[in-house]
């Protein structure tokens, strides 16, 4: 089997996807702070359904201003009432539901926070992952690259060849060396994102990741993109925007409709004054409806076609994106079959052949350089096509809790 394809690096310690996932899905500060949020939606909720606080007035009623005449006059009383509001029927139920479908819909896009959220860990994984692979490329190659400077030292020795090659051959090796200290820093970024996305603010270097598993994608686009449309958090957030928003529009119908204010009062006299007692009832007129009721209905129309419409740019959105990504993983799949069943094999046969006919005068140093460096690129694509792959694949994952890759295989 071809040495790419097995050949792995010494670490410290293995880093596992799941465990990471794992982790930024508990510590991940965005996802916190979404938790919060509905914590604070679900108390909104008996809040909105409550009546409003009941009022209590208390004072006293004197007649004239010459001296205090409780108990000796009949208007001089001490006054005592109470009244509550009770909204029109019908209203504060349907704030409970507004309030409701506001904390359903935040729990939706939670979902979708942490679908996105493992999508993003996964991703920088797979990048992580990448860089090592593209650095054990590298260092597996690097002997072909000192094989060609020792032949051109020995050619150039034997006065066979110039002294050009020697200078190519060894400009070329340390071309890798530069290579592989790039892969270096970008190791060390991609580490600073992946402790960004679990939520750690600090710590060690998370070591070298473990070798994803190729998993088999059967899904076609058709059933991927109706999974995505019948599971997709994001949709569902949306649907629950538009009830909340149907909810608004029937509740701004109901201020055309008055509310009551029920008072009871009891006033307190002494002397030959007995006590009195009143019960009253107070609605408000809308009056105004033309410039009030009616615009807020107009309102409340309007932000309800809002969110029908954002619904559908979501779907737009979620559909192209299923698109998108299932392509990339088709094509990757077929690039990755070509790179390892076709180019690879016969290039490195191609590089073996150069080195040998180099060895003997028949091919000259840049040929055998200009094909190791194609055989190093073509691996280094390779290992590419595949994490491209399963990027695109956690995007999906991403889309939907639905849809997931097929059970893992191999490794390709």
């Amino acid at each position: 089997m071809i040495a790419f394809l097995l050949g792995t690096s010494a670490s410290a310690q293995e880093l596992k996807l799941s465990d990471l996932v794992d982790e930024a899905l508990k510590n991940n500060p965005d996802i916190r702070a979404s938790q919060a949020r509905i914590e604070a939606a679900k108390y909104r909720i008996p809040q909105s359904k409550s009546l409003p606080d009941p009022m209590f007035m208390f004072g006293y009623q004197n007649e004239g201003f010459e001296r205090y005449t409780y108990g000796e006059m009949q208007g001089a009383q001490w006054m005592f009432s109470a009244s509550q509001m009770f909204p029109f029927p019908g209203k504060r139920s349907l704030k409970g539901e507004m309030a409701t479908r506001d904390m359903e819909s935040l729990e939706a896009m939670h979902d979708l926070l942490k679908l996105r959220t493992a999508a993003r860990v996964k991703e920088l994984y797979f990048d992580l992952f990448l860089a090592y692979r593209n650095i054990d490329l590298l260092q597996d190659r690097r002997a072909l690259f000192v094989r060609i400077e020792d032949l051109t030292l020995a050619r150039y020795a034997a006065g066979k060849a110039m002294q050009q090659e020697v200078l190519m051959a060894q400009t070329e090796k340390y071309m890798l060396l530069e290579k592989e200290e790039m892969f270096k820093q970008k190791i060390r970024s991609l580490e600073a994102m992946l402790h960004a996305a679990i939520g750690r603010e600090k710590g060690p270097p998370l070591g070298r990741p473990v070798d994803p598993v190729y998993q088999p994608f059967l899904l076609d686009a058709d059933e991927a993109l109706r999974m995505a449309l019948s599971h997709s958090p994001e949709i569902k957030a949306r649907n629950k925007m538009i009830e909340a928003a149907d909810a608004r529009v029937q509740m701004a119908r109901k201020e055309y409709f008055p509310d009551f204010t029920v008072n009871a009062s009891y006033f307190n006299r002494t002397g030959d004054f007995k006590d009195m007692w009143s019960a009253t009832t107070t609605i408000n007129i809308p009056l105004y409806y033309k410039t009030k009721q009616e615009p807020a209905v107009l309102e409340a129309k309007a932000s309800l076609n809002q969110a029908k419409q954002e619904l559908e740019a979501v779907k737009l959105m979620v559909s192209a994106a299923v698109q998108d990504n299932h392509s990339m993983i088709r094509s990757s799949d077929k690039l990755m079959d070509l790179y390892k069943t076709g180019l690879i094999p016969k290039n490195t046969q191609d590089v073996e052949l150069a080195l040998s006919g180099y060895a003997t005068g028949r091919t000259e140093a840049i040929v055998v350089i200009s094909r190791l460096k194609t055989l190093l690129d073509y691996e280094t694509l390779y290992w590419v096509q595949f994490t491209e792959r399963e990027k695109a694949i956690a995007r999906l994952q991403a889309i939907t809790e639905g849809l997931a890759a097929g059970p893992g295989g191999e490794k390709k």
